[in-house]
């Protein structure tokens, strides 16, 4: 294996780009010496710490060293999916073995090279976005055909990973964090450890310049509640974060989707002085401006999945012309092309014709060979330009050949909780919402259940009281699924180039969640346990908070577990309230666990609500001493509570002779809070381990949530 560590050097080109040192660990058998003569990436670069103290040299002044060229070739790329057959008279789709296939993709091939911006183009459902993916292998193995290649070498997907990123169409970012922030916590995800902290910051001050974002790097992303950057500056920094490494292949999805015409050249702008600074940038573009043509090297255009053109931007009208349809004067030659497309589409040949002239014409046009050196050697040479400043190494010690990552978990894990506490303070409307709602409820519930007596229908009361305050603690952790969809997406781009481990995400979602809910438990505690007249005193409070708590926790835990595996609100809302529903139904109140028929008795188990129910029950009335009815209030809810208090009395003496036991009087216990949660079948665990089972099926869920996240949120098409 080869460990190359490079140090800063300026770029050919003069761009202003900085760069650091860094280590890069290629597999030996992928990049291996075609010959013994061959340099090795050791023998290439000095080697550097942390601060950039030259710890050893070769005698190879690598700044003298010519650029090798990059050139990303595709050959034949065809890919297919089954499209899922509609029922006539149901109106909905079912997969079935009568489906038909539909070529998304269909014998692509083509060209990219370092310096140059490569557009795919085309109409809606032509397969730009598809290429595009395919290219970035985000098709899984299997479905695609065909190969691609750097400099003739066949790379991994791991080799891949390790030297490129990919930009989504969508701008996804964290709306409270500003310009500066969003790129500095990339850098401190992307790049390596040895890099000190000034390092970093000099790295996003560079990469800020280079965007064009200075005038907004203070300013807050935005989102529809709160004003922030425009939709060009917004998908700059989207292209920041994933360059903040300096890759050497970059992906974008329509980088240009939705903006105006000048946010769009600005951001194709940009594009090229990347690629100018010794980068592949391969994109996908709807419909580009002739400005932004100009700015574009290569064209691919396609048409239903089939290439008709293939080549320079600037051979596009000789090519045309060589069709029989040569552009107009003064005609934008890109809609002209559109314009032709459709219209062929539209024909009974289809684009037939011109799919067939292209391969043709290539072969007549085809640009003559430059030589080309081994893909070792032009990864080398990049990094010592200064492209790749990645702390992502490839162990070949690994069987399973898995990329490392930049930091530890406990890096992760705190970068991760500082950048999440940071955006939701400054949202504090959010918590405020939900600690108002929970406050509000509590107010309403001590309002109702004033000052509980030792009677009956105190009894029952409490009840009611206690299964509907454990079920609202579980109903307002709903909260926690639209959180989590708002962040799934910015998950999903973030792991899927090994910015920081799931482990790392999952446990810094429960910290950071941590503090909320011990607030919310102790308003609602402190809100309801003394208006409402419960016992046990401080300690008794201690522990009423403590399930509260555990409540609020392993709620949270659900709903967060819930939404990794349906990320779809619609869906996700529905199921959740059926799931709460159910729990409540089988807690225990409604239907003591004696009577639940055998086959559902396994709900009563599962239900989370059942344990911080009985908890709270055996709290405030696991207690001998403590009396609930007394005398003749044993006839209290039945049809002889209206007869007199002397009637009640004798009855209790008729009852006492009938008995044979000591005479019952006015002031005898008949009913302790044993007793009652005798009746309530509570009887098997104590509160203090309903407690422990509580907080238990908490931490559960989160560990299935990291397996949603690990099994689930896999970024790629079948």
């Amino acid at each position: 294996m080869s460990r190359v560590e490079a140090e800063s050097v300026s770029s050919a080109n003069g761009n202003s780009s900085l760069f650091y040192p860094h280590s890069v660990e290629i597999i030996a058998g992928e990049l291996s010496a075609s010959s013994t003569g061959d340099l090795t990436l050791g023998q290439l670069f000095k080697h550097a710490t942390a601060d950039g103290t030259s710890v050893g040299e070769t005698n190879i002044d690598v700044t003298k060293l010519l650029p090798v060229p990059l050139v990303l070739s595709f050959n034949n790329l065809t890919y297919s999916v089954r499209v899922r057959r509609k029922l006539p008279l149901l109106g909905f789709s079912a997969a079935g073995g009568g489906g038909l296939t539909k070529k998304l993709l269909n014998d692509i091939s083509g060209e990219a090279r370092d310096g140059e911006i490569l557009a795919v183009l085309g109409a809606s459902g032509s397969g730009k976005s598809t290429l595009i993916d395919a290219l970035a292998n985000r098709i899984a193995k299997g479905s695609l055909q065909g190969n691609i290649t750097i400099n003739d070498d066949i790379f991994s997907s791991r080799m891949l990973k390790a030297i490129s990123a990919y930009v989504m169409q969508h701008d996804l970012l964290f709306p409270m964090l500003t310009v500066e922030e969003s790129l500095m916590f990339a850098a401190e995800f992307r790049l390596p450890r040895t890099l000190s902290k000034s390092n970093k910051k000099t790295r996003v001050q560079a990469l800020i310049e280079q965007l064009g974002l200075r005038n907004a790097a203070k300013t807050v992303i935005g989102d529809q509640g709160h004003q922030g950057v425009s939709g060009g500056e917004r998908r700059r920094v989207s292209i920041g974060i994933d360059i903040i490494h300096d890759p050497i292949v970059l992906f974008l999805d329509e980088p240009t989707s939705g903006l105006d015409s000048t946010s769009a050249f600005m951001i194709v702008k940009a594009l090229q002085r990347i690629a100018q600074s010794g980068s592949i940038v391969i994109m996908s573009v709807h419909q580009p401006s002739y400005r932004i043509l100009g700015s574009v090297d290569r064209l691919i255009i396609l048409s239903r999945g089939r290439t008709v053109y293939s080549g320079l931007t600037t051979n596009m009208s000789l090519y045309l012309s060589d069709f029989g349809h040569p552009i107009p004067e003064n005609e934008n030659k890109i809609e002209f092309a559109l314009d032709l497309i459709w219209e062929l589409e539209e024909s009974l040949e289809g684009t037939k014709s011109l799919v067939e002239f292209n391969k043709s014409w290539q072969r007549r046009n085809s640009e003559p060979d430059r030589q080309i050196s081994s893909l070792k050697e032009a990864i080398s040479i990049s990094i010592s330009r200064g492209k790749l400043v990645s702390g992502v190494t490839i162990d070949a010690g690994s069987t399973s050949m898995v990329p490392t990552f930049a930091n530890s978990v406990w890096k992760e894990i705190t970068v991760l909780s500082i950048r999440s506490i940071r955006n939701s303070r400054r949202m504090p409307e959010v918590f405020g919402i939900r600690l108002a709602a929970v406050l509000l409820t509590g107010l309403i519930l001590s309002s109702i259940f004033w000052q509980l007596d030792n009677s009956p229908k105190g009894v029952q009361k409490r009840l009611g009281y206690f299964v509907f305050a454990m079920s609202t603690t579980f109903y307002t952790c709903t909260d926690a699924f639209a959180g989590f969809l708002l962040e799934r997406y910015i998950f999903v781009r973030e792991t899927a180039y090994n910015s920081y481990r799931r482990l790392s995400y999952v446990i810094s979602n429960a910290l950071v969640a941590l503090p909320g809910l011990i607030v919310l438990a102790f308003a609602f505690s402190t809100t309801t346990f003394w208006t409402i007249g419960l016992k046990g005193g401080f300690f008794g409070f201690l522990f009423y908070f403590l399930i509260i708590f555990a409540s609020f926790w392993s709620g949270s835990s659900l709903v967060t577990f819930i939404s990794g595996v349906i990320p779809h609100l619609r869906l996700g809302y529905p199921i959740i309230v059926a799931i709460l529903a159910i729990f409540l139904l089988f807690s225990g109140f409604f239907i003591n666990r004696d009577q639940i028929p055998t086959y559902w008795i396994w709900f009563h188990y599962v239900s989370l609500i059942k344990y911080p129910y009985e908890a709270v029950l055996r709290n405030e009335l696991d207690n001998r001493t403590e009396c609930f009815v007394r005398g003749i209030q044993i006839f209290d809810g039945t049809p002889l509570e209206a007869v007199s208090d002397a009637m009640k009395v004798r009855l209790l003496q008729s009852l006492s002779d009938t008995l044979g036991t000591s005479e019952i009087t006015s002031s005898t216990c008949l009913t302790t809070g044993v007793d009652v949660l005798m009746k309530q079948g509570i009887s098997d665990l104590s509160k203090w381990d309903c407690f422990l089972i509580t907080l238990a099926w908490g931490l559960f869920f989160r560990v299935l949530f990291y397996f949603s996240l690990l099994f689930g949120s896999k970024n790629k098409r079948t």
